[in-house]
């Protein structure tokens, strides 16, 4: 990029698509330069889009950060799939986030690459996780990928180190339209805290617990109460769909929720940079998924 180029105001929506787990909200969270989007070693953690704003020089980079793409079997992830794919039709650049460490090219994986074509859609190539792997394979990766499709750039990233990250954002930012800034240059992300600090909570949920129950519960925030200290007091409500599940979300003693708790407290007093009393509550809600209203907090679509 000249000096002049510099100059010039640009701004754009970059999607990052990938199979499940492959490290989009870890790299999201790595380019912009802050926590917006929650991450776990569970695939399908992330349930809405989330929109990540980044500064490079005068370029406004607008990241969305989708749900994973997979086959889906229930309504919901239905409804997180087609999030994905409308987070890339509005995309002026689309990254595909591939996980070096797996073995052999997954079939989300190629899913998503016949979307791409089917959709006559350009994209680059990101290989996340490089540290963890040999060069060879890299090159072996690179080269099957780029077999399959014809992606305008290959790049070899470690979202967790940040390795290779720079060079990515430098050719995204090259490459945006002309044009004004969308946000002010010290926005983050256009997710409200309330939805933030919901998420924060999910966060530690999916963390603590194993097999399917993560994906029976959602969080809601049901309170906001800001005091003349400058603290503030948040009351999220976590729903499930059976009341058996209410024990094991609580834990023996309710040493689980109380571990949840301070987890999630601390990651939002970090964020909010103030001092914050968190409570929780354990509600059933059998029908959740099948419940338009939670949908739209989650800001997918329920008729998908």
């Amino acid at each position: 990029m000249t000096k002049s180029d510099a100059m010039t105001d640009r701004c754009g929506f970059v999607a990052l698509i990938g199979a499940p787990n492959a490290g989009k909200s870890t790299l999201l969270n790595r380019l912009v330069g802050a926590k917006i989007s929650i991450v776990s070693p569970k695939v399908q953690t992330t349930r809405r889009r989330v929109l990540g704003i980044a500064m490079r020089d005068r370029a406004q980079i607008i990241f969305i950060d989708t749900p994973g793409i997979f086959a889906p079997k229930r309504r919901l992830d239905r409804a997180m799939v087609a999030a994905a794919w409308g987070g890339t039709e509005e995309a002026d650049q689309i990254v595909l986030l591939v996980d070096a460490e797996r073995k052999s090219i997954d079939d989300d994986t190629k899913r998503i690459i016949e979307g791409l074509k089917s959709a006559r859609r350009k994209a680059m190539l990101a290989i996340n996780k490089v540290d963890a792997v040999k060069r060879e394979k890299l090159l072996g990766q690179a080269a099957e990928l780029n077999a399959l499709y014809d992606f305008s750039d290959t790049f070899m990233i470690s979202a967790q180190t940040g390795s290779g990250v720079d060079d990515l954002m430098k050719v995204l930012a090259d490459r945006l339209p002309e044009g004004p800034h969308h946000f002010a240059e010290d926005d983050l992300t256009d997710m409200p805290l309330r939805l933030l600090a919901a998420e924060m909570t999910r966060e530690y949920l999916f963390r603590q617990l194993h097999d399917e129950l993560p994906y029976d519960l959602t969080v809601e925030a049901e309170g906001w109460e800001e005091f003349k200290d400058g603290s503030v007091k948040i009351n999220h409500v976590i729903y499930i769909a059976r009341d058996s599940q209410k024990a094991i979300v609580l834990g023996k003693g309710g040493q689980r929720i109380k571990s949840v708790r301070a987890a999630a407290q601390k990651d939002i007093e970090e964020m909010l940079q103030r001092r914050v009393h968190l409570f929780l509550f354990v509600k059933v809600r059998e029908d959740w998924q099948e419940d338009p209203e939670r949908y739209r907090e989650m800001g997918i679509d329920f008729d998908t």
